[in-house]
């Protein structure tokens, strides 16, 4: 009687038809799962609460829309990000860009307006003096190019994302290496 031996093509050609089915498993079954469990009811949903901000330092109040959030967050990320990602200062992370750090910088800082004037003429915490030479700015765009295409609603829409973002993000926003 004669052995029964399997040759080394045909069990080499098996292995790697396993291995294919093992990896097209590994690839699809992440995004089977996403799409299950993921579906419309899993999105974000803001409340208009979320999205309500002090446009003035007097209290009135503005509702940005997600577009616009989303729009902010894109250009804070291209032109503000680099030194304040997450909403911290990584040159100084005793300031960050939480909402008590803005309410007690002077002038308070926690208002879009406020904002907008601050990206267009920055002033040291205390307010005493400028530094438009050292903190990027409309002011200092000649120094500073990625603020040369910067307008008032691009600053309205950046100052915006920066007050939605910790109603969002909750403590993570702005608080600096402590989270991180």
């Amino acid at each position: 009687m004669a052995p029964l031996f399997l040759s080394a093509a045909p069990l080499s050609a098996i292995r790697r038809s396993l291995v294919r089915a093992v990896a097209r498993t590994l690839l699809i079954l992440p995004l089977a799962l996403l799409v299950c469990f993921a579906g419309p009811a899993a999105a974000a949903q803001w409340s208009a609460e979320d999205l309500t901000v002090p446009v003035s330092p007097d209290g009135t109040l503005v509702t940005f829309t997600e577009k616009e959030v989303k729009t902010g967050r894109k250009l804070f990320n291209d032109s503000c990000g680099t030194c304040h990602a997450g909403g911290i200062t990584k040159t100084n992370q005793n300031v960050g860009l939480d909402p008590e750090t803005l309410a007690l910088a002077t002038p308070a800082r926690d208002s879009v307006e406020a904002l907008v004037d601050y990206m267009k003429d920055p002033t040291s915490y205390d307010g005493e003096y400028s530094i438009s030479d050292v903190h990027p700015s409309l002011r200092s765009s000649d120094v500073f190019v990625k603020m040369r295409d910067l307008d008032d609603e691009d600053l309205r829409l950046i100052a915006g994302y920066i007050l939605v973002a910790p109603k969002v993000q909750g403590i993570q926003w702005g608080g600096g290496k402590i989270y991180f």
